[in-house]
């Protein structure tokens, strides 16, 4: 039994040749697999909430595969931010350095992700900066698609046994599965063993930059509202940080990472791979944020760094710069538990004396 599933090509930002013809052969490969719908999109983090892509992203139900030039943790979220949730599904496709035991979040803290209600749907991310040939990645959305298939027969519970030709019928050809159309809309396919053509949505806005939240990691300690002065942050109906106005973040400026104590902030184009979205184990940020965050030899922490750029931009934008009088957190988050000196310290920096 075959059941479709959607796969997203996202297509790197460049037009460097290499990355095309991976893209195009990766395209057409799957075009002549039964119940894949292969849609193409421009660079995922790109685009706009309200945009052709993102809306045509929107539209898929069921189970989805996106493959983009982005880190896994990094596409996941960019999905997210624009509603698009579901379950993490596990792909064979990992950097080599990847743990394979990253150490677990603190037990203790409250994640945003813990409030949430989340799809009964799995998205797989597969990274394209993995792999340098398309082979691993059409064999790799071949067994996705194998593997949703199998789950969906051993989820079949037919009531009195086994069942009936005409409900099995029914369920191999059902009449909500859905693909997109040529034109960006929703369509029925005919029959889900039919190998579908690519729809591709055209170039929207130019390049971005903006964070994203890791809200599996977020603790909404609110530290980044209070850090960044350009308007990027905001508070939804819930009480939740949120990434409130993108486009008001200053282009190459990850000051706002840096001063997270979860590292739940991602900037996925940003050069240095804990920041762009990358594996990071949880103990390691305790441990050395500086290095962990690319700080320069010069011995500067990773806030102070981040007080530096905040700087910078602020006087790039005609402003006065802050230091660390603003939004700069009196403790790093470390290791150790709070106790009564803690609770006694925050107290005094209350008083402001």
């Amino acid at each position: 039994m075959v059941k479709r599933i959607a796969v997203v090509v996202s297509q790197g930002q460049s037009n460097n040749p290499v990355k095309r013809d991976m893209e195009e052969e990766i395209v057409a490969a799957l075009m002549m697999e039964p119940g894949i719908d292969v849609t193409v999109i421009p660079h995922l983090y790109d685009l706009k909430s309200d945009g052709t892509g993102m809306v045509a992203l929107s539209g898929i139900a069921g189970n989805m595969i996106i493959l983009s030039w982005l880190y896994e943790r990094a596409a996941r979220w960019v999905l997210d931010r624009n509603g698009i949730c579901g379950h993490v599904g596990e792909s064979l496709i990992q950097h080599e350095d990847d743990d394979e035991e990253e150490a677990e979040l603190d037990e203790d803290k409250d994640r945003v992700i813990q409030q949430r209600e989340i799809p009964n749907r799995k998205i797989y991310c597969l990274d394209l900066q993995v792999e340098n040939s398309p082979q691993p990645y059409i064999e790799e959305v071949k067994r996705i698609a194998s593997e949703n298939s199998a789950e969906v027969v051993n989820l079949m519970n037919w009531v009195g046994g086994d069942a009936t030709p005409e409900q099995l019928e029914r369920f191999q050809n059902p009449t909500n599965d859905t693909a997109l159309a040529g034109d960006g809309t929703l369509a029925t396919p005919d029959s889900p063993t039919e190998p579908a053509t690519a729809t591709r949505i055209e170039g929207e806005a130019g390049r971005r930059w903006y964070p994203v939240i890791d809200y599996s990691r977020c603790t909404n300690c609110m530290e980044c509202i209070d850090f960044c002065l350009f308007g990027v942050y905001g508070i939804d109906t819930a009480e939740t940080i949120l990434v409130e106005q993108p486009d008001s973040c200053r282009k190459g400026c990850p000051a706002c990472s840096r001063v997270c104590p979860e590292n739940a902030i991602i900037f996925p184009q940003h050069k240095s791979p804990a920041i762009a979205g990358a594996p990071v184990d949880a103990g390691a940020l305790k441990i050395d944020l500086s290095k962990l965050f690319g700080a320069p030899e010069d011995g500067r922490s990773a806030e102070e760094l981040a007080v530096a750029e905040r700087d910078e931009q602020l006087l790039a934008a005609g402003r006065e710069a802050v230091g660390n009088r603003v939004g700069v957190p009196k403790r790093q988050t470390t290791a150790e538990p709070r106790d009564e000196l803690d609770d006694l310290i925050d107290q005094l920096d209350e008083l402001d004396i």
